[in-house]
């Protein structure tokens, strides 16, 4: 089962029927959006479950918000025309009977906070990936205000009431908001809130009731206004609900501005998950926590008292030691010596060629996966996929289907990718994958650990990327091949041995020499 928003709304697909209505909605739509909806649209009549997952093309975002509702807009079954043969609900139903159901973690953190009102009633829960929990819960717990979301509402509340004044308060809001948080991208903000930034909210929570009121005395004379309606009253209400948690001093909680410059978003997060947990999960049912790597200090993240749980340590199946070579590229620039591109560049390009392709390179930037892609795509023989080029699924299945194609992608690949056999030899990182230090959350973490903040908090959270990205290489017990850091800091710094110690038993070299002969040995063997 998925969120809401991951499928398609067939009230919505119904008033795109609507000319008059659509056209308005889709004025400012760009031609490839307005044809992606067009598509969308045929693909309701013939798809069995709306679940955007399925597709094998990716409509851009702006499209696919027109044939489809978050869970903030929608008036819920009881009260939409379409209701009965909700895709959504379907699959919410469908959950409901089965004895095992699948969701993300996002769904699940999202349940905790509704009190159990998405998922329902159950007695064991499995948490894979066990190590994102927290931040998962985190984020789920949080709100997040920005103009984008204030100019969101606008559009809706402007499908039904038609004033210039409203409208136009909408838009001074969303300025000033933009105003106020551009110039502190990535800083925090002192709670509670005061000055400028609370008299905007309270402004903007005038406005956005003013607009409800509005709604309210609406006559719709036909079940496709009466939607738009309810629609736009849900966005408002959960907006001012939001204001109000904002404008309250919320002890516990790190505000900070996330975002760019254009779009800015002030964001509201715990910085303690686990009482959270510990009510709605820990106390009231059995729980299972898994993951390729679990950090020690995870029990106490999440609120896990010492004497609730019990640690098993599940052996590989695989033969890390004989099947996969961890290569160190400690003749590479430190990060910290500023540009290394080209140097980085010609070391992947060194390692694709001894691996005949067969390579997914994991990059911990967009723009370093760029730069990389730009560079070598004209060079090297092989095919270099890119992420964001298609779905995920459709990325994968087209590199597991050709042995000489390569990969490239960022964190998000870091696991969930599972793919067996010849089409993978060789994992490529291009550096430790740190938390970004001006991260405005994990600062405040690092002030509760204080001193030992580095150990206690980053070490953790490389060694854990690391092994998630060195598990996509091994899938099976005949898979060989070489996890390549592009990073000298692993044997140069002295937490490299810490990080090491949590990964896979794998060889060790240094030598890019061993690391070709590695790979030769591992091809021979398909």
């Amino acid at each position: 089962m998925k969120g809401r928003s991951n499928y398609l709304c067939k009230q919505r697909i119904a008033e795109l029927a609507d000319r008059s209505q659509s056209r308005l909605e889709l004025d400012d739509f760009s031609t490839k959006s307005k044809a992606d909806v067009k598509k969308l649209v045929e693909w309701s009549s013939i798809t069995d479950t709306g679940d955007e997952g399925e597709l094998d093309w990716q409509p851009l975002r702006q499209a696919w918000s027109m044939v489809s509702v978050t869970s903030e807009e929608c008036p819920g079954a009881s009260r939409c025309p379409q209701g009965d043969s909700c895709f959504a609900e379907r699959a919410r139903a469908r959950a409901q009977t089965s004895d095992i159901v699948v969701v993300n973690g996002w769904l699940y953190a999202l349940d905790i906070n509704a009190e159990g009102t998405i998922i329902g009633e159950h007695d064991v829960v499995i948490f894979d990936e066990a190590h994102e929990l927290e931040d998962v819960v985190s984020e789920s717990s949080g709100l997040a205000i920005s103009p984008t979301r204030i100019t969101s509402v606008a559009s809706s509340v402007r499908a039904i009431i038609r004033e210039d004044v409203i409208s136009g308060n909408f838009a001074k809001s969303a300025s000033r908001l933009r105003d106020q948080l551009a110039p502190i991208i990535n800083q925090r903000i002192e709670l509670p809130l005061n000055g400028e930034s609370r008299e905007i909210l309270n402004e903007l929570r005038g406005r956005v009731n003013e607009a409800l009121e509005s709604l309210r005395t609406i006559a719709t004379s036909d079940d496709s206004a009466k939607q738009r309606k309810l629609r736009a009253q849900s966005l408002c209400t959960r907006l001012i609900g939001d204001l109000d948690l904002a404008l309250q001093d919320r002890a516990g909680y790190v505000a900070y501005v996330s975002g760019t410059p254009e779009r800015c978003s002030l964001e509201m997060r715990p910085l303690d998950v686990g009482p959270a947990l510990y009510e709605s999960v820990w106390s009231q049912r059995t729980a299972i926590l898994t993951s390729a790597t679990i950090p020690t200090n995870l029990p106490a993240r999440i609120g896990l008292p010492p004497e609730k749980f019990d640690v098993h340590n599940v052996a590989s199946p695989f033969d890390y030691e004989q099947n996969a070579l961890l290569y160190c590229a400690a003749h590479l620039p430190d990060p910290a010596q500023g540009n290394r591109d080209k140097a980085v560049h010609a070391e992947i390009e060194q390692l694709i060629i001894a691996a005949g392709g067969r390579t997914l390179a994991l990059f911990t930037s967009y723009a370093r996966l760029n730069a990389a892609y730009s560079d070598l795509s004209d060079r090297l023989e092989f095919e270099i996929l890119k992420q964001d080029d298609l779905p995920k699924m459709e990325l994968l299945r087209k590199f597991s289907e050709s042995e000489s194609t390569c990969l490239f992608a960022t964190q998000s690949f870091f696991q969930g990718v599972d793919v067996p056999g010849s089409t993978l030899s060789l994992v490529i990182i291009d550096r430790l994958p740190f938390p970004v230090p001006t991260d405005p959350l994990m600062s405040a973490r690092r002030e509760v650990h204080g001193k030992s903040a580095f150990t206690a908090i980053d070490i953790p959270i490389v060694a854990t990327k690391l092994a998630q990205a060195s598990g996509r290489l091994i899938r099976t017990q005949t898979d060989m091949g070489v996890v390549a850091v592009l990073d000298p800091r692993l044997v140069t710094k002295g937490y490299g041995k810490t990080i090491i110690a949590m990964l896979p038993p794998m060889e060790f070299t240094k030598s890019n020499a061993r690391a070709q002969e590695f790979l030769s040995y591992a091809i021979s063997n398909l």
